[in-house]
């Protein structure tokens, strides 16, 4: 029998250098790795990222309730905003990453997005759920006219009550050393794939995060920022689970 891998976790939830609140949530755990960017006026943001990190912490994640979890976020969601009329319109992306045995399986709504990092290089896993991606995809504008894209944060698909999104799981294999980058917009909004890919190789562990929301923030740091680094290592290594944004409030 093989030994059991799991996720050795290090991360950080800032609030940036403009936003009064932070709207982002994560979990760490040694099976399940997340980042919910909440949106939405009056608190809001806040309420939605933190109900839907608080759904997976709720019961046992597997690959089939990994697909469920996502109806049952938007129904919080919409009972919590006929609760409370001023949420209305609150929402949130899901990113997600979880272990089974020896691959990985992504689920993802909206533009927080995960990267594997493998021989010095950053490969993007998830596809951003944007109007910009879009017209990226239909070859309308490309991706360096999006950076500066005056509707370059428009999502087309996000958590906000009545999504009727169906997600799907991406499976991807995994081996003890693997790296995986787990981030809100905060990160790739203001640093590139390059930027973030150099700071990537220079530094480990806590000084791998710290120094991307550092270098974040000496850009200008217009949004909040949440950065998980998610290592594969072998179970007796793993971290223990927490909350950390909005949802450890």
């Amino acid at each position: 029998m093989s030994a059991k891998l799991a996720f050795k976790v290090f991360a950080l939830s800032d609030l940036g250098l403009v936003r009064e609140g932070n709207e982002d949530s994560g979990l760490v755990s040694s099976n399940l790795v997340a980042v919910a960017d909440g949106m939405g006026g009056h608190a809001g943001g806040e309420v939605a990222s933190t109900i839907a990190i608080t759904a997976l912490t709720a019961k046992e994640i597997n690959e089939d309730s990994l697909l469920t979890v996502t109806k049952e976020i938007d129904l919080a969601i919409l009972n919590r905003t006929n609760d409370q009329p001023d949420l209305a319109g609150m929402g949130t992306t899901l990113t997600a990453l979880h272990i089974n045995r020896d691959s990985v399986g992504l689920l993802h709504i909206g533009d927080s997005r995960c990267y594997a990092f493998t021989g010095g290089k950053l490969n993007q896993l998830s596809n951003d759920h944007t109007v910009m991606q879009e017209l990226i995809d239909q070859g309308r504008i490309t991706p360096e006219e999006a950076v500066s894209h005056p509707q370059r944060s428009l999502l087309t698909h996000a958590l906000m009550g009545d999504s009727g999104f169906e997600p799907v799981i991406q499976l991807y294999p995994i081996k003890l050393g693997d790296q995986f980058l787990i981030c809100s917009d905060g990160l790739t909004g203001v640093l590139s794939d390059f930027e973030i890919a150099k700071i990537l190789k220079k530094y480990s562990g806590q000084d791998l995060v710290e120094n991307l929301v550092a270098e974040t923030k000496a850009k200008g740091a217009p949004d909040n920022v949440t950065v998980i680094w998610a290592e594969i290592v072998l179970e007796e290594d793993a971290s223990t689970t927490a909350l950390i944004g909005a949802a450890r409030a």
